[in-house]
């Protein structure tokens, strides 16, 4: 477990002008957090943060009780009293959900979280930073891939003691 204590954060990652960043797996100790997305809120004791660990040894994430609610439905089923008195929230605890696990073969896939699960009306942001071994996938949007390549990864990692981000060899540009 040691490994997971000392996750290395990465350097803020680089601006890559017109790509969408996607990953497939997350290192150990990477927290992702739900956001409800515009017109739903979620219930005022849940909190949407998951994490990657390790548990009976496999990288599983830890899912907490979240759910997106249209706003209108909440304000109308709200109960005064929860109003009044703001309510501790409930410590749940919840075996988290088992992951479909692709065959990772450059790791050791046991130190890697799969993707997340999805929620509905919900978004996941990352408000930390990445962890080194994160591995990002870049591929332009419509209209600025019409230079190759078009698509790309970066991957995070300790070079002579230094974390860096590897270089990314695309640029997504709408000029023919």
């Amino acid at each position: 477990l040691s490994g997971f204590l000392f996750a290395e954060e990465c350097p803020a990652l680089p601006r890559t002008e017109f790509a969408d960043v996607t990953a497939e797996t997350y290192p150990l100790g990477t927290k992702l957090y739900y956001e409800c997305d515009s017109g739903y809120e979620r219930r005022s004791s849940q909190y949407g943060g998951i994490r990657c660990q390790i548990i009976q040894q496999v990288a599983s994430w830890v899912y907490k009780e979240f759910e997106c609610i249209d706003k209108k439905i909440l304000l109308s089923t709200a109960p005064t009293i929860e109003l009044a008195f703001p309510q501790k929230p409930e410590r749940k605890t919840q075996s988290p959900a088992p992951q479909k696990r692709e065959n990772l073969s450059e790791f050791d896939q046991k130190d890697f979280c799969g993707p997340p699960k999805t929620i509905p009306h919900a978004s996941l942001n990352l408000n930390k930073p990445y962890y080194v071994g994160q591995v990002l996938h870049f591929k332009c949007q419509s209209g600025y891939d019409k230079r190759h390549p078009t698509s790309g990864t970066r991957r995070c990692e300790k070079v002579n003691g230094k974390i860096i981000w590897t270089p990314l060899d695309m640029r997504c540009t709408n000029d023919s």
